[in-house]
């Protein structure tokens, strides 16, 4: 009898086990860690449609070739920083003020994550240069409101504590990823809209050189490091544009639809996706979130799309 017990009692967790390997996320993508960096507002005739890529050599000589590049792809909702995040981090396009002071409508890949993998704050993390992104850890919807909130590093302590240097980011970025190991990151580099917005086109430039950089130094962390290396998704892109030459005030400003303010870059590079390509195909901000969940195998219902052409086919 005892001997029939146990067989009975393998028997079972084979089965248990067997119903864990069928899940659909288990095992399904070699990712488990998602990176986005997000250059704030160059215009896409300064980044890839320069064809000397002299603003962004490390990005045009060191990274595309470790991924696949999209040069059309878009912000098709309102071209400001906190409505370009919004979208990157829920999938929903939503006007929303751009000065910190209204959470997003709908719940983040944050808190989407965070509850789907029952981890703790710190294995989420959202960091950035403009103290106002803070408002990306948390959204209204009844349901989701204070729940499952990501930890935050924005600014010099949080909203309306100030815009902070992007050598801090950069340092606190490595730093957090040394330390905490967090699964899912946003990381915000704020000075070529800084300096746009300044109306300094020799400092717009060369912020874009320097957020290069540091970029890339992040980028190359996340390909040597024990607990990143194989495993992590990255994806690079811009919250917004700015205006067209002859647009408006130019390259100072930006906020509509003109064709300035919407083409944006998006680079997306991991074990999951193909490499050295590059597309003309178009995509857009919704559709990071979304392809995000399919790695991280939780659900989000927007009206983004899977970027299946991404992955490499098995």
């Amino acid at each position: 009898m005892k001997k029939l017990n146990l067989l009975y009692t393998i028997a079972l967790v084979f089965f248990a086990s067997s119903l864990i390997a069928q899940s659909p996320t288990d095992g399904k993508y070699k990712t488990e860690n998602v990176v986005v960096i997000i250059m704030d507002g160059p215009r896409y005739t300064e980044t890839w449609g320069d064809s000397t890529h002299s603003n962004i050599p490390h990005f045009a000589n060191d990274i595309v070739q470790h991924g696949v590049l999209y040069k059309n792809f878009r912000n098709n909702g309102v071209t400001e920083t906190t409505a370009g995040h919004t979208a990157i981090t829920t999938g929903v396009y939503q006007r929303i003020p751009n000065n910190g002071t209204v959470i997003p409508k709908n719940p983040s890949i944050f808190q989407l994550f965070l509850k789907k993998s029952g981890k703790i704050r710190k294995a989420a993390y959202v960091i950035a240069s403009k103290d106002k992104l803070g408002v990306l850890t948390d959204c209204k919807c009844k349901e989701w409101r204070g729940q499952y909130r990501p930890a935050a590093d924005c600014g010099y302590n949080g909203r309306f504590s100030g815009y902070r240097p992007d050598h801090v980011t950069r340092d606190n970025s490595l730093r957090i990823l040394k330390e905490d190991k967090p699964n899912l990151v946003l990381i915000n580099f704020k000075d070529p809209d800084s300096w746009g917005h300044a109306g300094n086109w020799e400092k717009y430039l060369s912020s874009m050189k320097l957020t290069d950089k540091y970029i890339n130094e992040i980028f190359q962390f996340l390909q040597t490091d024990e607990h990143y290396k194989g495993k992590t998704t990255v994806f690079i892109t811009n919250d917004h544009g700015r205006h067209l030459d002859g647009r408006k005030d130019g390259f100072v400003s930006h906020g509509d639809n003109c064709e300035g303010c919407r083409r944006i870059i998006c680079l997306a590079a991991g074990p999951d996706f193909k490499k050295n390509e590059i597309l003309d195909l178009q995509r857009e901000q919704i559709d990071i979130p979304v392809t995000i969940a399919e790695l991280l195998g939780f659900e989000m219902k927007t009206d983004g799309q899977v970027m299946t052409e991404l992955f490499i086919e098995k």
